[in-house]
């Protein structure tokens, strides 16, 4: 079906389509990404012969933060289409 001209097709996701797409991108992109930036930040700021706690102190905050973006993304996913 063409739409005629002047005419707006309004196409909305559902929820079911939305979180599909949520987890494809956190699982191919945001995890990796994140594990390689943390990775990075961890060689950056640490010398070999950093003390066990402060290796466990990072990795405790690294390993809460990468929760918040996603934690952003559920309204979005949740949200119902609406009906116009």
């Amino acid at each position: 079906m063409i739409p005629s001209p002047g005419k707006q097709i309004h196409l909305s996701m559902t929820p079911h389509t939305k979180k599909l797409i949520a987890t494809a991108l956190v699982i191919l992109v945001w995890l990796p990404a994140y594990a390689i930036f943390i990775t990075g930040l961890y060689w950056r700021l640490f010398q070999p012969g950093t003390p066990w706690f402060a290796d466990l102190l990072f990795y405790a905050v690294a390993g809460t933060l990468w929760i918040v973006p996603i934690g952003l993304a559920l309204p979005w996913m949740y949200r119902e289409p609406s009906q116009k």
